[in-house]
């Protein structure tokens, strides 16, 4: 059965759909002093937890819902289709906590497995206590794409090429680069521009997240005259005014997954999870 936390209700959805499995009826509550409950009435012998992690009462909840499934589940399997502070994967200053095992570590005192979809950093999975997963969704992003011209399939820097490449093989024709990105504080981002010729072809820009856009509306800059533009990421996050500037950067579509439910969540994850469960 699949539990659905209230933040990926899609992506848990499509995913009974691909398993063939029900929904668990999964309640969500708040109290007046703010403490929330999640509740799951029924569930089977296996319980599959979907819950993106993308705010810390997303967190609370996913324990909440991993204690209650337990209580009626021979097994219980935590599927995160975005898993927040994975990109905390070290600690940056003296004094500062790995945020990323910490939320590994409490995350597994809940379940017997645990599935992710591309982590910022495939090391992350290491930090469970129980075993875990990365799948890789970024292929999927071939299929909302419309016909493309010369396509190039870029990545914002050398660590995300992977990404492009799977859409471009997804995609079935193009070629694939990426810029050097130097990243000088979280809201800013050096980039040179790459080598590849972008002069009346189609470009597809590939990440695994796009969070404040500012990575990719800087490398959207650098583009020479192209024919058109499209974004696409597997999470979705577009935080503050990620969207405004994707849009005044002269983007003709943006499209994600849904691990992280938005607007531009065109394809669903649930495939890539279903082939791991």
């Amino acid at each position: 059965m699949i539990v659905p936390g209230s933040a990926s209700q899609d992506i848990a959805a499509a995913l009974a759909a691909e398993l063939g499995e029900p929904l668990a009826p999964a309640e969500y509550e708040r109290f007046a002093d703010g403490e929330q409950l999640a509740r799951v009435p029924e569930t089977a012998d296996r319980a599959v937890v979907v819950a993106s992690t993308v705010t810390d009462a997303a967190h609370v909840e996913l324990l909440q819902l991993q204690d209650a499934a337990a209580q009626q589940a021979d097994e219980v399997v935590t599927v995160l289709p975005y898993m927040g502070y994975a990109r905390q994967d070290e600690a940056f200053e003296p004094g500062e906590p790995v945020s990323a095992r910490a939320m590994a570590r409490a995350i597994s005192t809940g379940t017997d497995r645990v599935v992710t979809v591309n982590p910022h950093e495939a090391a992350v999975c290491d930090f469970f206590d129980v075993p875990c997963a990365a799948v890789d969704a970024a292929g999927r992003l071939a299929d909302p794409l419309p016909d493309l011209s010369e396509p190039l399939f870029l990545a914002p820097d050398a660590g995300a090429i992977d990404h492009a490449e799977a859409v471009r093989n997804e995609y079935g024709e193009g070629e694939t680069d990426f810029f050097e990105k130097h990243r000088v504080s979280d809201t800013e981002v050096e980039i040179k521009p790459s080598d590849a010729a972008t002069a009346g072809r189609d470009v597809v820009l590939v990440d695994d997240i796009i969070a404040t856009g500012s990575t990719m509306s800087t490398a959207i800059e650098q583009l020479v005259e192209p024919a058109r533009v499209f974004v696409t990421c597997v999470h979705p996050m577009l935080a503050a005014s990620a969207r405004t500037k994707l849009a005044n950067a002269g983007v003709d579509a943006v499209y994600g997954t849904d691990t992280i439910e938005r607007s531009v969540s065109a394809v669903s994850a649930a495939p890539a999870i279903a082939d791991e469960l």
